[in-house]
């Protein structure tokens, strides 16, 4: 894998996965010339991560470039990019990058038609915008997604996600939905579930919840990391229909707003747990039509 030459590096923005981005970058060799924000955060965190670059709109930022580094919402990829083409801002030659999950490289195709190099370099990764981020590249990926036959924007690619410190991993433009689904319904759900976890124990005045769950979900996160659904333990996966109906009848009461999680989650570990050989189908069959039933977990009705 080739060193790509120096460069010279436009960020927009100054977000939490731009700035340290554009610091990885910094940091492997290349210059960060100039950086778009306008937010009181954005300004803070690129005082921080990018010091002494200069804050400008994004059209002078792509300007500057010589690798374009688009770390902004989904959303507003389109048409900034439709703007940044309109501007002339943009130039054969220059590398774009966006950092979009979700996106592959269609978004780009105004910035390709007008002689640059389109790339979709996603770090697998959730950042918070400060120093550590930059240490926790070292143990990401970074999906790469380049135009299917061109193997030196591949390679261009997977360099620079080299040089950022993390580990390339081909994702081909097909794939680029389902793969940023599947990534977030990990790890954003992750968080939620985790949350509700601690304040239902908070709710039941149990203190220090986080510290009492922390040792429990980082095992069971490495368990099934290693080994799959054989990993799964608990009531569903015991076909322990009593205890579910518990659950059940006390999340109604004390924390209705996650007793629809539990449901759904509970099924779908249910079907996992059958799948496996853990759960057979009459106590699946059993647990399923328990938590199809709206009644269930409403003594009232």
């Amino acid at each position: 894998m080739m060193r790509p030459a120096r460069l010279a590096v436009g960020v927009v923005s100054a977000g939490r996965v731009g700035s340290v981005l554009g610091a990885a970058l910094a940091r492997a060799g290349h210059t960060v010339v100039a950086a778009s924000g306008l937010s009181a955060s954005s300004l803070a965190r690129a005082e921080r991560l990018l010091p002494d670059v200069p804050l400008l709109p994004p059209d002078e930022t792509v300007r500057r470039a010589d690798l374009v580094l688009l770390a902004i919402p989904d959303d507003a990829l389109a048409g900034m990019v439709r703007g940044l083409v309109a501007t002339g801002s943009l130039r054969p030659g220059q590398i774009v990058v966006h950092t979009s999950g979700a996106q592959g490289i269609d978004v780009l195709a105004p910035a390709a038609e007008a002689g640059a190099l389109p790339l979709a370099l996603h770090p697998v990764m959730t950042f918070t915008g400060r120093e550590e981020d930059l240490e926790r590249l070292a143990a990401c990926s970074i999906g790469v997604t380049a135009v299917e036959d061109d193997e030196a924007a591949w390679n261009v690619g997977e360099a620079l996600a080299v040089e950022m410190g993390a580990e390339p991993v081909r994702i081909p433009d097909s794939a680029r939905a389902l793969y940023h689904a599947a990534l977030t319904h990990g790890a954003n759900h992750l968080m939620t579930l985790v949350a509700d976890c601690a304040e239902v124990l908070r709710e039941a005045g149990i203190g220090q919840s986080e510290r009492l769950v922390a040792p429990l979900l980082s095992a069971a996160l490495d368990n099934v990391l290693r080994h799959g659904d054989r990993a799964l333990t608990g009531p569903v996966a015991r076909g322990d229909v009593g205890t579910v109906r518990k659950h059940l009848e006390v999340l109604a009461d004390r924390a209705p707003d996650v007793a629809p999680a539990y449901r759904a989650l509970a099924k779908r570990t249910a079907e996992r747990s059958r799948a496996a050989g853990l759960l057979d189908t009459a106590a699946a069959k059993e647990l399923t039509d328990l938590l199809d039933d709206p009644a269930e977990g409403h003594p009232d009705q």
